[in-house]
């Protein structure tokens, strides 16, 4: 089954995404991890103002299967956390790249940019 992968977005290794906007970007998990989690019942984010460098772990992210980290795609410092998933961490699984995004950071170093995935190379590695 082919999962949804957004273009514009970049991705990690790890099935993160991130959405550039701006000097900000939005974090969340991919459609495709989201899947191989199953049922999410649980999401521990970071506290707002926290700094993690790339590929370094800010929250986690439990399911019925498993509990699995969740790693930053680039350097940055967290501006926003979504709320909403204290009280239905199922959007995760109902919209991965909507309603159910974990993070908002200040982008700290836009050159890690360029070690992310493409939709295309994403899609490819997942397939």
């Amino acid at each position: 089954m082919a999962h949804e992968v957004p273009e514009g977005l970049y991705y990690t290794e790890e099935h993160e995404w991130l959405r550039v906007e701006g000097e900000e970007g939005v974090v969340g998990i991919t459609a495709y991890a989201q899947d191989q989690l199953g049922d999410v019942v649980f999401v521990e984010l970071p506290q707002v103002g926290a700094e993690y460098r790339a590929k370094e772990a800010f929250g986690v992210v439990e399911s019925v299967k498993t509990v699995s980290d969740v790693y930053m795609p680039v350097s940055g410092r967290v501006v926003a956390v979504n709320g909403a998933l204290a009280d239905r961490p199922e959007l995760v699984n109902q919209d991965p790249y909507g309603e159910g995004w974990l993070v908002r950071i200040q982008i700290l170093n836009r050159d890690e940019l360029a070690g992310l995935l493409d939709a295309a190379t994403y899609r490819q590695r997942t397939s």
